[in-house]
């Protein structure tokens, strides 16, 4: 099969013009939807009250019903005598009126009787034998919630097109509507196709991933006011893909695919699409998401998407949420999914295309912050860590640090983090924010894990409000504080004493191979993972290599020679256990904690110090004191020693540079 190239690329606008006079997209029709199933349904015409709300005078308050005329003059040393004549419920109909001189007990929400004019509050009064006395004063119409005073007969009370959250369902309830009429709720079907795929929940065999998009695009459909409804994984195959397409559109309303949409030879949609209906374009002049397309297939939008995560998710909410809103009676935007923020740093783009960035927010003084999430559409990292993404248009390559910019959340129900954590992962962390969590349950917090030497770089350029450390210095036999003041972060971060870590060698389950210790490095029958000097561990093996080199009479770098797998450097503690789990290495390097998660043999090597590095304009955030608070607490210590090669020290919690 011939790969095709793209032909011409459209602009953002001219595809959402096309989109818009293809399909002219509108509400589908209207349902009667019960109050208790219509909770973010949209309604479909305005509302008007057909009753007074309330529907008759009533009590705002537990007290005596009374004429107001026949208080006049009371006081604490000058109380006027009313005789009781009655009490009245709420819910129950007046069974005496209200005469000269007298009073009717009378519930809060009950009908105030006739004669009544007014309610004298139950703590301004005194009974004695039947006779209620009153201490204070009231005017007519205190204290009563008059007939039609909320709502009158005729009053507009909800507009179409409105989002039935629990207050609009609460106002339906109070006027007696049962049933409200909304628009029916688009059908979309979402499908991604590749060979590549599997479900969530199904064995991962080796070449294989889960299929992200499906359930990403599902939920995005559904916050947008439509039905999503799966096709599951199509196989790059022809006849499979037309038939899904062809089922797609005969049972809903729109078919959403993500992948096989690029000019590969393997990659179907467009040229699928294309025997079954129209094409309305085919790459799109944005980055990422060239290779969008849409289709007319049926009279129905068939809609493309690229198969990077990110890059699907952005072109979702760009190009196609407006035709799902629009089809749902929905505004072609949600209000609440674009926040105001500030470029927290310098960004570029490439000249001619619209670049949709992914970003991350922090709050800062003044306001949000926005920074670039590193990755690539591509990368699951970024999908987590990315809050929304913003536009830089065709003709600007730089966005300076502190312009204004506009970022489009990816859920209007996305929470901006309170707090902003960056470092590799770790089990003490974990347990700090876990213990966080419990204790502060307010405080929204992310974590962007970064390589060594990232973290401080996030802390500097403000990404984060603060970092945790576990970097040795070789020159100083130092732990994080010289690195404090080679970032020229001295005097602008506080560093708190967190707790320690042993490392050492990761071995598989028995260690079946009989790895003592470091001389075994040497053994032609071990192979070796390493981690980047950027690892403090990495450090501390280098140091007793070059001091093992010494006694065997060897320069270092001819010792590493001999090391099988010296130079073979995976990206994280992480990978190295993939590694060795998968059986490609004997040994390698990472913490005690790790092993215990994994079930991997442990040999240990040094203890590290983890600490933690705040931001000092960020102190003062309650998020950050509430992270200080736990770490100097004892439950956290308690915490900390129930964790295999993790100990709190007489320090942890406390300012030490």
């Amino acid at each position: 099969m011939k790969r095709r190239v793209f032909r011409r690329l459209v602009t953002v606008e001219e595809a959402s013009r096309r989109l818009m006079e293809a399909f002219k997209p509108k509400p589908l029709g209207v349902e009667r939807v019960p109050l208790e199933k219509a909770l973010g349904r949209v309604l479909a015409g305005d509302v008007f009250s057909p009753l007074n709300v309330p529907p008759f005078d009533r009590a705002a308050m537990d007290g005596y019903a009374v004429k107001a005329e026949d208080t006049f003059g009371a006081g604490e040393g000058n109380p006027v005598r009313l005789t009781l004549t009655g009490r009245v419920e709420a819910g129950e109909a007046p069974k005496t009126a209200v005469g000269k001189r007298e009073a009717v007990e009378v519930a809060t929400g009950a009908p105030l009787p006739p004669g009544a004019d007014a309610v004298i509050p139950i703590e301004y009064t005194s009974l004695e034998g039947g006779i209620v006395k009153a201490y204070r004063a009231v005017h007519p119409g205190e204290n009563v919630a008059s007939a039609g005073s909320d709502l009158t007969v005729g009053e507009h009370s909800l507009r179409g097109g409105s989002l039935l959250t629990p207050r609009e369902i609460g106002v339906l309830a109070a006027l007696g509507i049962a049933e409200a009429s909304c628009y029916v709720k688009p059908k979309v079907y979402v499908a991604s196709t590749g060979r590549e795929l599997e479900e969530p929940g199904s064995p991962l065999t080796y070449g294989k991933i889960y299929d992200v998009n499906s359930y990403s695009l599902m939920a995005a459909i559904a916050e947008a006011g439509c039905r999503p409804v799966s096709l599951g994984i199509i196989p790059d195959d022809a006849e499979k893909l037309e038939e899904k397409i062809l089922e797609g559109v005969k049972k809903g309303d729109m078919l959403l695919i993500s992948g096989g949409t690029s000019a590969g030879a393997g990659d179907l949609l467009y040229r699928v699409a294309e025997s079954l209906g129209e094409i309305l374009f085919h790459g799109v002049a944005i980055r990422p998401g060239k290779p969008t397309l849409a289709a007319k297939v049926e009279g129905k939008p068939v809609l493309g998407l690229p198969g990077y995560p990110t890059s699907a998710l952005m072109v979702f909410h760009k190009l196609f949420s407006p035709i799902l809103r629009a089809m749902a009676g929905l505004p072609p935007e949600a209000f609440e999914s674009m926040v105001e923020a500030k470029t927290g740093e310098k960004m570029f783009s490439a000249q001619g295309r619209r670049d949709f960035t992914p970003v991350h927010l922090v709050e800062a003084e003044g306001g949000l912050l926005a920074f670039q999430v590193e990755g690539g559409s591509g990368a699951i990292t970024s999908l987590a860590d990315a809050d929304g993404f913003l536009e830089i248009p065709e003709n600007q390559t730089i966005l300076d640090a502190g312009e204004p910019v506009k970022v489009r959340l990816f859920s209007i129900k996305l929470m901006i983090p309170h707090l902003v954590v960056a470092g590799s992962p770790c089990l003490g962390l974990e347990a700090l924010l876990k213990l966080l969590k419990r204790k502060k349950p307010w405080i929204n917090f992310k974590t962007v894990a970064t390589l060594p030497m990232g973290e401080l770089s996030a802390l500097k350029r403000g990404l984060a409000d603060l970092a945790s450390l576990h970097l040795y210095d070789l020159e100083e036999k130092q732990y994080n504080i010289p690195f404090i003041k080679r970032y020229g972060l001295e005097g602008k971060t506080a560093l708190y004493r967190g707790y320690l870590r042993k490392v050492g060698f990761l071995l598989p389950k028995g260690n079946p191979k009989g790895f003592r210790g470091i001389e075994d490095l040497l053994r032609p029958d071990i192979t070796f993972v390493n981690l980047s000097r950027k690892f403090g561990v990495r450090n501390l093996l280098d140091m007793q290599l070059e001091k093992l080199a010494g006694e065997k009479g060897l320069k270092p770098e001819e010792l590493a020679l001999k090391i099988k797998g010296y130079s073979w450097e995976a990206r994280s503690p992480q990978a190295v256990v993939s590694i060795i789990l998968h059986g490609k290495a004997d040994v390698g390097l990472g913490a005690e904690a790790v092993a215990g998660l994994h079930g991997l043999g442990f040999i240990p090597l040094a203890v590290e110090n983890c600490d933690f590095a705040v931001r000092l304009d960020r102190v003062e955030k309650p998020a950050v004191k509430a992270f200080l608070e736990i770490l100097s607490s004892e439950e956290l210590k308690e915490a900390l020693k129930k964790v295999r090669g993790l100990q709190p020290t007489p320090q942890t919690g406390e300012r030490v540079c």
